[in-house]
């Protein structure tokens, strides 16, 4: 039996850390989650450098990527992805507190697979969490090379 991949979670703020993961968790989600704190450590990720240099599992199946993180944001972390043949196929779920149209303008036009808001309320804010990892980590299908 294959082995499920897992889930980036690019996100700098501590709280929201926690209620995505307790929420995932909420929906039996099996999928193991990455937790990076910043772009930087989002990109050293996915390239395997530094500290991630001997890292020998598969990509993710998805990142939850937040736009407002420290050394680097989450648009320079999409627009490098986006542009690597090696990464481009990843779905990149911008998970942001940001209404800002030039943020889900960018995001956009940088390829991101989605844009959500993140809800204020805590309920909400959950359930849109459950949904999501339902969606990316059950439903969607990518295509073969990115399995």
């Amino acid at each position: 039996m294959q082995s499920l991949k897992h889930i980036l979670l690019a996100e700098d703020n501590l709280e929201d850390i926690q209620l995505t993961l307790e929420a995932l968790e909420g929906c039996r989600l099996a999928n193991h989650v990455m937790v990076v704190r910043d772009g930087a450590d989002a990109l050293d990720y996915l390239y395997r450098r530094n500290r991630y240099k001997d890292r020998n599992d598969v990509q993710p199946m998805v990142i939850f990527l937040d736009i407002k993180m420290p050394k680097i944001d989450g648009v320079e972390v999409l627009r490098q992805i986006k542009a690597d043949q090696h990464l481009r196929m990843i779905p990149v779920v911008m998970v942001t507190s940001s209404r800002e149209q030039r943020d889900l303008l960018s995001s956009y036009q940088l390829g991101a697979n989605s844009y959500v808001v993140k809800p204020i309320d805590f309920s909400q804010f959950v359930k849109a969490i459950q949904e999501l990892g339902l969606y990316w980590a059950v439903l969607n299908e990518l295509p073969l090379e990115s399995k």
